[in-house]
């Protein structure tokens, strides 16, 4: 497919990334502390309250969708549109957004997922239920 993801309907995007689950990979521990590590470097420590990894891949031993992910606290809302720009331009798609919470995902290619999946969920400080 030629096409972006913004122009592809709802049935090509799930034909291209369908959602599924696997065993546990003891990678996906890995994985996650890697691409803290790299958040951590990008975005400056000022704005960041706490990094998280969350969902099925973060408990050990159970079936869960091949994809990491990452809950980012930031201490207030004016650092939201900022955090964004800067995970842009640091090869993260933004999947949705509204004027609280803001969702970004790497690791799709026009090809289907890539060997490593994250979606990083980016909150303000306390919005994380997850936990």
């Amino acid at each position: 497919m030629n096409k972006k993801f913004e122009q592809m309907s709802l049935k090509e995007l799930w034909q291209l990334f369908p959602i599924f689950l696997v065993k546990h990979n003891k990678e996906w521990t890995k994985w996650y502390e890697e691409e803290r590590k790299t958040i951590i470097s990008i975005v400056p420590s000022k704005s960041i309250k706490r990094i998280s990894h969350i969902g099925s891949s973060a408990i050990s031993g159970i079936w869960a969708k091949n994809i990491v992910d990452i809950l980012l606290e930031l201490n207030n809302y004016d650092d939201l549109k900022f955090v964004k720009e800067i995970l842009l331009k640091n090869n993260w798609l933004c999947m949705s957004e509204d004027e609280k919470r803001i969702s970004m995902n790497k690791g799709y290619t026009e090809k289907g997922f890539a060997k490593k999946v994250f979606h990083l969920h980016i909150r303000l400080a306390g919005d994380n239920d997850e936990l």
